[in-house]
């Protein structure tokens, strides 16, 4: 057994039905945890589940929803046995220049990316603290993104939200150990990686003028990074199994970038 064994352990992560949170899922099952992946999307949630093999399972889950968060965490707990594990992955990400703001697609990504994030922190801390339907304590991982640490155009809202969860992350700790509640709470940083969101991005950014093409979009990233690659989803998912791990036991309300350096 090593630092970054998860055996027995119990987790759920948002946005697993595909992209980063399909990755996270696999790599927390391959390290021995048990997991429940949480979407809206239903068919390819499912699949995931059934793809990592015995002993995990889905449950639909719109995570601006508070009843919704209230439910899946009974079913989530019920399923496993306990819940150690939280990955606040879900989110979303609209291009646009700020002179072109659409205010609904602005809340649509304070919802999904700041409020989603919330409402995980709430219903993790209430199963996970003292006297909570798991009531061991245990583990919270959000996801934010290299856009919280760099000024990169028409990413100005999903920087901001991201931003936020930077900041969630750091009051969410200190509010639990002062509370005792045994939980840690730390988040990554994730560079561009070239999932359908990631190349949505690349493809809008040239899309509203900002880049001649997509290939020059991602040129510009791979440039800026000093690692000179665009990221992986193992490279993010490796990432959660050490903060959810024994290895990060002392890491708590920290920000761990994982974006090849292009954040420094």
């Amino acid at each position: 057994m090593t630092v970054f064994d998860l055996t027995g352990r119990k987790a759920l992560v948002t946005g697993g039905a595909q992209g980063l949170g399909e990755g996270m899922a696999h790599a927390l099952a391959r390290a021995g945890a048990h997991v429940v992946v949480a979407d809206v999307q239903e068919d390819l949630g499912a699949k995931v589940a059934e793809s990592l093999g015995g002993d995990h399972g889905f449950v639909r889950l719109d995570v601006t929803d508070d009843a919704n968060w209230e439910s899946a965490v009974a079913e989530a707990t019920g399923l496993l046995g306990g819940l150690d594990i939280v990955v606040n992955n879900a989110g979303v990400e609209i291009t646009s220049l700020l002179v072109d703001l659409d205010p609904d697609q602005v809340r649509k990504q304070l919802e999904v990316n700041l409020l989603g994030t919330s409402l995980g922190i709430k219903h993790a801390f209430r199963a996970m603290r003292p006297g909570g339907v798991a009531g061991q304590g245990g583990t919270v991982i959000n996801v934010a993104s290299v856009a919280a640490t760099i000024a990169f155009p028409g990413i100005a809202v999903y920087s901001a939200t991201k931003s936020g969860v930077d900041r969630l992350t750091r009051v969410a700790a200190m509010e639990s150990g002062k509370l005792g509640y045994g939980v840690r709470v730390n988040c990554i940083y994730p560079g561009l990686v070239p999932t359908a969101m990631g190349m949505g991005l690349a493809s809008d950014c040239a899309g509203i003028g900002l880049f001649g093409s997509v290939e020059e979009a991602v040129g510009a990233v791979i440039e800026l990074t000093p690692s000179g690659r665009l990221g992986e989803v193992a490279d993010m998912a490796d990432a959660v199994v050490f903060l959810a791990s024994d290895a990060a036991r002392f890491v708590n309300g920290a920000g761990l970038p994982v974006d090849g350096g292009m954040g420094m």
